[in-house]
């Protein structure tokens, strides 16, 4: 009688286990979509409204290079087309081209004094006070 008793408790704890390791199987899943999600998936998406604000941040007068390699200046804007029309070389020749071919805008704009304060990094107010005092002890 004892035997099956514990036959009986046997299988009962593998069953049990057998619970707890679908639930271990599911939290690995979850665990591996999240991880994809964070090192793939958002940084993608990230990227793809970077592009969108930079295409969209286009004016005229700005020196802008296309995915094919082609520099020029922006002459005029059709937003209604979702077009640009670029002027490149000496010659002046002018090109049609849709708005989501342009790869770079090399004109340098400024900065406001506000952005450029959070840009310069998490500790830079700490160590000012003594690159200060160093300065006019050095004076």
């Amino acid at each position: 009688m004892n035997f099956i008793s514990s036959t009986h408790t046997a299988a009962a704890a593998a069953n049990n286990g057998g619970m707890g390791s679908r639930w271990l199987l599911i939290v690995i899943y979850v665990a591996i979509f999240g991880a994809l999600y964070f090192f793939l998936i958002r940084p993608n998406s990230k990227k793809k409204k970077e592009e969108a604000a930079l295409r969209n941040s286009v004016e005229i007068g700005d020196e802008i290079t296309t995915i094919g390699g082609i520099m020029g200046r922006v002459i005029a804007i059709k937003e209604d087309e979702d077009v640009i029309i670029i002027e490149t070389g000496s010659d002046r020749n002018k090109m049609k081209m849709k708005r989501w071919c342009i790869s770079s805008v090399d004109t340098e704009k400024e900065v406001p004094t506000a952005q450029a304060a959070q840009k310069k990094g998490l500790f830079s107010g700490l160590f000012k006070g003594k690159s200060e005092s160093a300065d006019k002890a050095d004076k």
